[in-house]
């Protein structure tokens, strides 16, 4: 069985030493981990942003859809510009740029600030996400290249399932009365510090200034993104009308127009090397793919927990913790070497596994519905996560471990972006799976047992003269036929007929008729 290195050239990439190698790999894990918090965060802290400073559902939809907009179209970019400038220079600026608009997002005393401290945040986040693929391509040896992606998929369990924990955690607490702020202050303390230690640590790189970049191109790939994923963030949240529909046939009209571009651009933006790398390509589309369908399974899951089964976020993000331990499983096997004993027949291997875990998930629901806890559908859940563990480090090992230094800037924001839409294709299909999701009680999902009012009948006295409710809740009465029949017939020989169509006001008196 042929492994993944097989399939490649060798790497000319000189082996660093282990000190070095896990300082690198930390820099680039903390800058995806601030982007992975910070696209979950707002679902938790929206409602409270809403209530403090206004901007009803509109600010709802805009606190996430302007990062991931702005990041979206800026990505492909942003790699380009690595190539050029050198990724070590591109990295401290998204960081430090990342770190400020985050204080500005703390800080906001308005909606319209907010948003558009969002949008920094993005885009800042589209210069600072490709470089760190593109350092591990340059500095990292083919070995430890393989390592470090298998660390990639815990890093994202970890940030799907921690997000949210952290935002309601910091929330709750409430630290010096700033209620939601701290959510995005605390990357001021992150990004001060990845800030600080990328500049002592980052291997220097001159980049390549004769390298040009293709404005008309970058224009014409940018409103290619921002037309599709408008088009999607629009219709999974408000239907698919003439709008979303309409903005997802422009950006398939911009994307014809960009690939007419980059075929007759002297310098396209993208390196036209990399679609004839059958690694390269493989990979995008298999990881387009894959991500899209375990986006839109977390999107349902994470749905069905709240909404039919009425859990909390906390506890939801709790319920898929066998996600992420399953992720990290199949990330240490990866490590420990199965990746390179299995090779690209792991990533079928991780799918099949996948498909079990969704389908057990499906089946615990058509079987018991929102009886369900959480806690019971835990082992599906961890099945899941064993394939996406197996999955998601390999799909980053095809796609960027045998690309050239020239190649890597690119390389890493079109994988980026690539990975963007495929978390809006899934997003939106979710939110539109068709799943039994009925609104029952709060505990678990149940119905709540809805019993008739029975009012007590207070005994002649003072006591009558004033309406008095009871505290203690008395069990109804069994309504047989023979007591139905004998309370009509009372009602009519000693009621009059007004009294019957009438809501009694007045308390009853002392030898008043019952």
């Amino acid at each position: 069985m042929s492994s993944v290195a097989e399939l490649r050239p060798p790497r000319t990439a000189a082996s660093l030493s282990t000190a070095a190698f896990w300082l690198i790999l930390g820099l680039v894990l903390l800058a995806d981990a601030l982007d992975m918090i910070d696209s979950t965060v707002t679902n938790i802290a929206a409602p409270t942003i809403v209530r403090e400073l206004g901007g009803g559902e509109s600010l709802i939809k805009w606190l996430g859809s302007s990062y991931t907009l702005a990041m979206g179209v800026l990505l492909v970019v942003g790699g380009r510009l690595g190539d050029k400038f050198g990724q070590r220079k591109l990295f401290l600026i998204g960081m430090a740029g990342f770190t400020a608009a985050s204080a500005v997002c703390g800080l906001s005393p308005d909606p319209a600030l907010l948003v558009a401290a969002r949008v920094l945040q993005g885009a800042f986040g589209a210069l600072l996400i490709p470089q760190g693929m593109a350092i591990m391509t340059r500095s990292f040896s083919r070995e430890q290249l393989g390592k470090a992606f298998n660390l990639f998929g815990p890093l994202l369990g970890a940030a799907t399932v921690g997000g949210p924990i952290l935002a309601g955690f910091l929330i709750d607490a409430d630290l010096a009365g700033l209620s939601w702020r701290p959510v995005f202050l605390i990357n001021l303390f992150l990004g001060v510090f990845g800030t600080i230690a990328a500049a002592r640590l980052l291997p220097r790189d001159a980049g390549d200034r004769s390298l040009g970049v293709d404005g008309p191109g970058a224009g014409l790939l940018g409103l290619t993104m921002f037309a599709l994923m408008y088009g999607l963030i629009e219709g999974s949240a408000n239907g698919w009308g003439a709008t979303a529909l309409g903005s997802l046939a422009a950006g398939l009209l911009f994307l014809v127009l960009y690939a007419r571009r980059q075929a007759t651009a002297s310098e396209p933006l993208i390196k036209p090397s990399l679609f004839r790398n059958k690694g390269f390509t493989s990979g995008l589309f298999v990881g387009m793919l894959y991500f899209a369908v375990t986006s839109g399974l977390l999107y349902v899951t994470s749905l069905f927990m709240q909404q039919a089964l009425h859990s909390t976020p906390g506890d939801t993000a709790l319920g898929l913790l066998p996600l992420t331990l399953g992720i990290i499983a199949a990330a240490v096997a990866g490590m420990a070497g199965l990746t390179r004993r299995l090779g690209r027949t792991l990533i079928l291997a991780g799918m099949l596994l996948t498909l079990a875990g969704a389908g057990w998930l499906l089946a615990l629901v058509l079987s018991r519905g929102t009886d369900l806890t959480p806690w019971a559908m835990a082992p599906a859940v961890f099945v899941t996560g064993l394939g996406m563990g197996a999955c998601f480090g390999t799909i980053f090992d095809i796609a960027l471990g045998d690309i050239s230094a020239e190649e890597a800037g690119s390389a890493g924001g079109s994988l980026t972006a690539v990975q963007q839409i495929a978390n809006g294709i899934g997003s939106a299909a979710g939110h539109h799976c068709l799943l039994p999701l009925r609104r029952p009680g709060p505990r678990h999902g149940r119905q709540p047992r809805h019993r008739p009012r029975r009012h007590r009948r207070l005994p002649p006295g003072p006591a009558a003269a004033a309406p008095q409710r009871t505290r203690r809740k008395l069990r109804p009465r069994r309504l047989t036929a023979h007591r139905a029949a004998d309370r009509l017939a009372r009602a009519r020989t000693r009621t009059p007929t007004y009294a019957r169509t009438h809501v009694r006001t007045q308390p009853r008196t002392e030898g008043a008729p019952p």
